[in-house]
């Protein structure tokens, strides 16, 4: 009669687990799918075609990191993974779109879904914020080129 009890518990034990890692997307390898990215398609042409005043510029994206770790970081996730509050920045979603889009929707928020509008931070401030999140694919896991000539 124990072991069945035993035997019961345990198979309770795994069912839980693997539900918990089934609302878990990192868990599973897969983006957060929690979160749909279809405000950054609602950027206007003449803003997705703007141009990073900042691009290239490391102070900038230094400047941008720390300006991310006091505005952003409480929702989105100390490196921008994402969390219970907002999605990930380094998903292709955000880090294809162009510096115009990523400014645009800084400027604009996405406020239906709790993203405030940043419009009161200095323009320069946004931008740098934009050079930052571009940063954040350069810490994306990568192929290896051998892992690439594997396949």
């Amino acid at each position: 009669m124990k072991a069945g009890f035993l035997a019961l518990g345990i198979l309770l034990l795994g069912a839980v687990l693997a539900l918990a890692q089934a609302d878990n997307p990192k868990a599973l390898g897969r983006a957060d799918l929690r979160y749909d990215y279809a405000e950054l398609t609602k950027a206007p042409e003449k803003a997705r075609s703007r141009r990073n005043p900042l691009a290239g510029d490391e102070t900038a994206a230094a400047a941008g990191k720390k300006l991310f770790q006091q505005h952003c970081a409480e929702c989105h996730g100390a490196t921008g993974e994402g969390g219970k509050k907002a999605p990930s920045l380094g998903v292709p979603e955000v880090q294809e779109a162009s510096p115009g889009t990523l400014f645009w929707v800084l400027t604009n928020g996405v406020v239906r879904r709790g993203m405030p509008v940043w419009s009161k931070l200095p323009e320069a401030q946004r931008w740098q914020l934009v050079r930052y999140l571009q940063t954040l694919k350069m810490d994306a896991p990568r192929e290896s080129a051998s892992t690439t000539e594997a396949k």
